[in-house]
């Protein structure tokens, strides 16, 4: 995934969090911020530490992977994290024909 905009890192941040069955308390506990500083940086707060944002991302197992050259920075988000909504509907779409 691009990361365009903070809300777009919000996402992926919350979506990551969600993954791994954290609550925003246990969250916030790791990287040592309050509930309310992962509560703004899943919303999208725009100016969030950087040093916390990256400590948010280590304690997520999202690796950040800045290129030089042509390339863009982008975030790669492991693969365990990656889901396959293709074979999500059609695995739906067998079950509901049974």
């Amino acid at each position: 995934m691009l990361i365009r905009t903070p809300a777009d890192l919000g996402a992926v941040i919350r979506d990551r969090r969600r993954q791994l069955g954290l609550d925003q308390a246990t969250l916030a506990k790791r990287i040592g911020v309050s509930r309310q500083w992962v509560v703004g940086i899943e919303r999208g707060r725009a100016r969030a530490e950087l040093g916390l944002v990256l400590r948010a991302l280590d304690a997520l197992g999202i690796r950040f992977d800045a290129a030089s050259g042509g390339e863009t920075g982008k975030m790669r988000v492991p693969e365990a994290a990656i889901v396959d909504i293709d074979s999500i509907v059609t695995s739906a779409r067998r079950d509901g024909k049974r």
